[in-house]
């Protein structure tokens, strides 16, 4: 079979979801189009082996930004998923919403009807989370959503939490809830003790469907047009080329960097640029790979006093215990991302939301699991979430095998450098206070001597890594606006049955990690391809910080 009414590019954060909801209707046929295999994997399954499966490439795409001006020219991994899942296969697992802020600012700036009252429902529908349903949370969805594992695997957890009320901000005991702004344990998206990625959540429970057909290892080449009408894809696989008809829909689930590949192959973007690329083009959409935002981070690391840590459990044996437990129970240290506590706080007064976000890990550790100190110590990592510098993605060529021209601009504006200076400040201030002193040894990095502007400029040019959140490539506004790309619901400007729902989306980053968003879009957009009547508006009320005009606590 080769006609289908709905054919989705990517099994990703987005396209799982799309493919349990589409399919709920015995009598539409939906293909799910996937590049790489199967996430059936050890590692991927194990929270606590996250490191490994980003390190594969079975499982990551592997781009790299270009030479970035702002960070002395270093050229930045971009890892994306590959596979069943996406990156939700691959990513750190923790669940953040975002700040009902973020989508506020959304629907402001023209995506009518995405502000955080009319998200709210969709969060909730998508989620089952560990302490139950409420006015803010969800206890029905497919996701497994859970708190954590245990705190009390180490004081540091707590100390870090203290040491943030002790610096003047507040507890959250739900910064998924009502209160984002605070400190507080953190969420991830495991369940049962393993990885909740879209594919173990959303798609495995339905692939016995038959309305629904998966072809996996499938490159899509570019989007079939019929003058203004989307009609199908290309795809290769196995060595032979396939054109599959959508009578109703294409929809491109492919990601941040991905999915304005796709358009860009398709003869849809800049004419200029497709020209210069030997792409003839068909429809003139400026914006399509513009408006690229990330969050970055530094990890702050320091020696710690106690042997509390887990650099203590990083050796073959410690992790073959660690390992067998897991396998055996599904629980314990194998059953953990490690970041139980975290915190958002503002950087300065004048701000509706926090814009600095902070996971607490009780190890100094690079990512790929090493030590980076001798003895005991810990990090934090850290970053501002509100970035203004915007990059853009642009195909180099009309190869679909060639890896794209990736430009994040990072810190090219100056009040990201004045966030991040801001931000180290800050968080020497709370790593300071008195509830970290049993356990705070020496700054390993960024190091004593690292304390004028030009010195913490110097040391971010030199550390900050992307934290692999990727966005706003196909930006959601409205058709006035020369730099949107799709409507509120996600239609392609200009196209007619083409639609693209990821993170590409995003008008603006949010405050946060990034997939619990992704699976949210999914759903709403899913009940506008449907044509069910949207979720009635959470009626909820939209806390601003006390005297936020005039205080940063």
């Amino acid at each position: 079979m080769t006609e289908f009414h709905y054919i989705i590019v990517g099994a990703g954060s987005a396209g799982c979801v799309l493919a349990n909801r589409l399919s709920a209707d015995p009598e539409i046929r939906v293909l799910l189009i996937e590049a790489g295999g199967s996430d059936r994997h050890l590692l991927v399954r194990m929270p606590t082996a996250l490191s490994y499966p980003m390190a594969m490439s079975r499982f990551n795409w592997g781009y790299f930004s270009d030479p970035e001006p702002g960070l002395d020219n270093r050229k930045i991994s971009c890892p994306r998923g590959k596979g069943l899942g996406g990156t939700s296969s691959i990513n750190g697992m923790v669940y953040v919403r975002g700040n009902a802020q973020d989508y506020e600012e959304w629907e402001e700036s023209g995506a009518t009807d995405w502000g955080y009252r009319s998200c709210l429902p969709y969060f909730k529908r998508a989620e089952s989370w560990i302490r139950g349903g409420d006015a803010y949370r969800g206890d029905e969805g497919p996701l497994g959503v859970s708190a954590g594992n245990d705190m009390r695997l180490s004081p540091l957890y707590r100390a870090f939490i203290d040491a943030g009320v002790q610096a003047g901000y507040p507890e959250t005991q739900d910064y998924n809830g009502e209160f984002q702004e605070g400190f507080g344990p953190m969420h991830m998206t495991v369940s049962g003790g393993e990885r909740e990625s879209t594919a173990r959540a959303y798609l495995k429970p339905v692939l016995n469907r038959p309305n629904l057909t998966l072809v996996t290892h499938a490159r899509a080449h570019r989007v079939v047009l019929d003058r203004k009408r989307a009609t199908g894809v290309v795809v290769s696989a196995k060595n032979r080329t396939t054109t599959y008809t959508a009578t109703k829909e294409v929809i491109l689930s492919a990601g941040s960097i991905a999915s304005p590949v796709l358009l860009q192959l398709s003869g849809i973007g800049n004419p200029d640029h497709l020209a210069a690329t030997g792409i003839q083009p068909a429809h003139e959409l400026l914006g399509i790979g513009e408006n690229l935002q990330d969050h970055l981070e530094v990890y702050f690391q320091f020696q710690c006093r106690q042997p509390v840590t887990l650099n203590k459990k990083l050796g073959l044996l410690s992790k073959g215990l660690i390992g067998t437990r897991w396998l055996l129970f599904r629980d314990g240290l194998g059953a953990t991302n490690h970041f139980e506590s975290c915190a958002f706080i503002r950087s300065r007064s004048g701000l509706k939301a926090p814009d600095i976000q902070y996971h607490f890990l009780p190890a100094a550790m690079r990512y790929d699991g090493t030590a980076s100190t001798r003895g005991h110590g810990f990090q934090v990592h850290v970053g501002p979430n509100k970035p203004k510098s915007r990059g853009r993605v642009k195909i180099r060529s009309n190869d679909v095998s060639k890896p794209p021209s990736i430009l994040f601009n990072y810190l090219q504006h100056e009040e990201d450098r004045q966030a991040w200076r801001q931000c180290i400040h800050l968080t020497r201030e709370i790593m300071s206070q008195p509830a970290m002193h049993p356990f705070r040894g020496s700054e390993l990095q960024p190091g004593t001597d690292v304390q004028s502007d030009a010195e913490i400029a110097a040391w971010l040019r030199q550390n900050v890594e992307s934290a692999y959140h990727p966005a706003g490539t196909c930006k959601m506004g409205p058709a006035t606006d020369n730099q949107a790309v799709v409507d509120p619901e996600c239609r392609v400007h200009g196209l007619e049955n083409l639609r693209v729902v990821d993170a590409s989306i995003f008008p603006t980053v949010p405050n946060g990690n990034i997939n619990a968003p992704v699976i949210m879009v999914a759903e709403k957009i899913s009940d506008k391809i449907l044509g069910l009547p949207a979720l009635p508006k959470a009626e909820v009320p939209l806390h601003l910080p006390d005297n936020w005009e005039t205080q940063q606590r």
